[in-house]
């Protein structure tokens, strides 16, 4: 899998309006790479002709050269290369480690981040954001400020905070605070507990584990991978479920050396 697609699923699922379809048919989410392409690829075939037209041209307007980089990954999904295969678009050469350092940048990108200010006068960001409109809230939690993230993540609507995550710009140190916070959804725990590249991180594992609102199944399967240390505070962590804190302390006795 080459990353995190949360909002991916909302499109799949056909609960997203056709106000957020045409905008990313337009290329103005500026998701991941392989996001933003995924959702191209649905929205050509989408039941509104004008959407699919327009996800078409988009997809035409992105280099060639661009595409056939981006395809030569070795995680690109099967689907997305015969996709563009019937398009005429072939993967070339194995990336560069350069170009892999931008590899979850857009391909195309004309989102536009609006920010309103009322009669001159800065509003908090708090009072900024519950202001704008559900395509504003949308755009500013993949493309907003880190302090932004920070508030959107925890969002009442799923797909808003589910929007943060597809943000190229969430840095390893977010995703850690993302996993300690009790008021995030449980999508949320579950998305970055699925997504490999940030349970690599020790922190995130520990932070998802100690989170009462990690799903109890993804909790018990991280707990394996706990050192000595953290799997003995989890053993007595009231705040914890109670299965996840007695399979830690039954790890634990295990793990003590008998007499």
């Amino acid at each position: 899998m080459t990353g995190p697609a949360p909002l991916l699923e909302f499109f799949k699922r056909g609960e997203v309006g056709g106000d957020v379809r045409l905008l990313a048919a337009q290329g103005g989410l500026g998701l991941r790479a392989y996001e933003q392409l995924a959702i191209l690829m649905l929205l050509v075939d989408d039941p509104d002709p004008a959407i699919g037209r327009t996800a078409d041209d988009t997809l035409k307007r992105i280099p060639e050269g661009t595409l056939r980089t981006f395809l030569a990954r070795t995680d690109v999904p099967i689907a997305l290369r015969e996709f563009f295969a019937d398009r005429g678009v072939f993967p070339g050469e194995t990336p560069s480690p350069d170009a892999l350092e931008n590899e979850d940048q857009p391909l195309i990108d004309t989102a536009v981040l609006d920010d309103p200010i009322v009669d001159g006068e800065k509003k908090s960001l708090i009072q900024r954001l519950a202001e704008m409109s559900f395509t504003e809230r949308l755009k500013a939690a993949i493309k907003g400020s880190r302090d932004v993230r920070a508030i959107l993540i925890r969002d009442t609507n799923k797909m808003i905070s589910a929007a943060v995550l597809s943000g190229p710009q969430v840095t390893p140190p977010e995703v850690e605070s993302f996993a300690r916070m009790a008021n995030v959804s449980e999508d949320i725990l579950r998305v970055i507990g699925s997504t490999r590249a940030w349970v690599k991180n020790y922190a995130v594992v520990v932070a998802l584990t100690k989170n009462p609102k990690t799903p109890i199944a993804m909790s018990l399967n991280l707990m394996a991978r706990l050192r000595d240390r953290d799997l003995a505070t989890l053993s007595v962590d009231r705040n914890v479920p109670d299965p996840l804190r007695v399979a830690a302390r039954r790890r634990v006795t295990d793990a003590t050396p008998r007499r």
